[in-house]
């Protein structure tokens, strides 16, 4: 796995109204148990681009993230760092794995162009039951709230 290196928190940029976003990234926030990960909604009307270089066009065409540091990330690195955030390093090394990468590279855009296709095609739910639940007390009490 090609290492991404990064400084928590990472703050993910995602489409809040696309099913398959929300359900992958409260997924992710419910086993982030380190405060790792600080989810932004770029759906909601009331989100605001200027403060960041990067536009709502951008933020909401594919997934993106900042970390601690300022470093902008975005598709399938995004993936990886997140994933591994959440304690799921089989899941972030698939992400990250260099033979596999070029592939999630070519995928991922198509993904994310027909993001609310694949959604209505039942893949959040695939996807939901996909990612492990997290085990006790979670830091999302099941209504994890976006900024």
């Amino acid at each position: 796995m090609a290492a991404i290196a990064v400084q928590y928190p990472l703050t993910i940029f995602y489409d809040g109204s696309c099913v398959l976003c929300a359900t992958e990234m409260t997924a992710l926030k419910k086993l982030d148990r380190d405060g790792k990960l600080e989810l932004v909604d770029c759906a909601r009307p009331d989100f605001d681009d200027r403060a960041f270089p990067v536009n709502r066009a951008a933020l909401m065409s594919r997934i993106h993230a900042r970390d601690a540091d300022g470093r902008w990330l975005s598709g399938v690195e995004v993936l990886q760092v997140a994933y591994l955030a959440a304690g799921l390093h089989f899941a972030a090394r698939v992400w990250g794995c260099r033979l596999l990468r070029p592939l999630w590279e070519i995928l991922y855009p198509h993904i994310a162009q027909n993001r609310q296709m694949l959604s209505r095609l039942g893949l959040a739910r695939l996807l939901q039951w996909c990612i492990p639940k997290p085990m006790g007390p979670s830091p999302c009490d099941g209504h994890c709230r976006s900024r």
